[in-house]
């Protein structure tokens, strides 16, 4: 039997700052776009996220850190070429969409975890009441950037690849949802980093050597945001919040991301909250409550 927990108020709330933080995350990436290429971005937002994870397990003095079991290979490789593949989609995706746009289809990644959980994860079983949830949230989203949305824009190459990194991160979360009860989860980011680097540096050489870096302050926050904020601390929470609770309640609360987003996107920018945002916020708020809410204890 599974020991992983349903999410509860403290996992939930938990959970849902780490999605505010996410929710940044492409309009930090298409800041930091404007100043440096999609690979050489990642390799320089990977490098700050490793160093940031390796600081992090110096201090915990965690042993064992870099220690390769054998039959562990398989997993860490694994796990580095799938994060490496779909960070390298994100960041080439959102340079060739909008940030709007980056957020929403990334973030139906949670749709994906909850359906692969299904079938991947013992005990963690889609329920009538998580499908519900899931679905409201999902068609508050869907509202807020419905009419955004057109096949014959510009953004549609864009679209499609952050498509296909969403897809990629829903399975990379399952499988480090799995791999993490047996793997020391400050191990798994250390390595997934170190594995990032080098392939991006590698892609990033091949590639674009003829591409120009500026090196100014607005790369610099956007990188630190990107490495320290999301790879590091954020990765480090989640990992734990995946020891304990369902991964697919997790990624329920996940379907906040891009609605964060738009938030502090309009705080930056200045732009009006709209009605149709409102009633998303209320449809999304709904569909978090439905899936987390638990159902009656059961009879001894």
């Amino acid at each position: 039997m599974s020991s992983l927990r349903p999410l509860d108020w403290r996992g939930a709330a938990t959970a849902l700052l780490l999605s505010a933080l996410w929710g940044a995350n492409p309009v930090a990436v298409k800041i930091g776009l404007a100043d440096a290429p999609p690979l050489r971005l990642a390799c320089m937002r990977f490098v700050l996220g490793g160093l940031v994870i390796l600081a992090y397990a110096g201090w915990t003095r965690r042993p064992g850190r870099f220690d390769v079991r054998p039959g562990e290979w398989r997993v860490l490789v694994s796990l580095g070429v799938i994060f490496s593949i779909q960070i390298g989609l994100m960041n080439v995706g959102i340079g060739l969409t909008t940030a709007a746009h980056g957020a929403v289809l990334l973030n139906s990644y949670a749709v994906h975890t909850v359906v692969l959980a299904h079938f991947l994860i013992p005990g963690d079983r889609m329920t009538p009441g998580k499908v519900g949830g899931v679905l409201i949230a999902y068609s508050g989203i869907v509202l807020l950037f419905a009419r955004d949305f057109s096949f014959r824009s510009g953004t549609l190459t864009g679209d499609v690849v952050v498509a296909g990194s969403a897809v990629l991160l829903g399975e990379r979360i399952v499988y480090m949802a799995r791999a993490i009860q047996r793997f020391d989860p400050i191990k798994l980011l250390l390595f997934q980093s170190a594995i990032g680097s080098a392939c991006f540096l590698l892609a990033s050489l091949a590639v674009e050597s003829g591409a120009p870096t500026r090196y100014t302050a607005t790369l610099a926050t956007s990188l630190l945001y990107q490495g320290a904020v999301v790879a590091g601390f954020n990765f480090i929470v989640s990992s734990y919040l995946y020891q304990v609770y369902r991964a697919s309640a997790i990624a329920t609360c996940s379907l906040t991301t891009p609605l964060f987003g738009v938030l502090i996107a309009a705080a930056i920018t200045g732009e009006k909250l709209s009605p149709v945002l409102v009633l998303s916020s209320l449809m999304v708020a709904a569909g978090i409550g439905l899936a987390v809410r638990r159902g009656p204890s059961p009879r001894p």
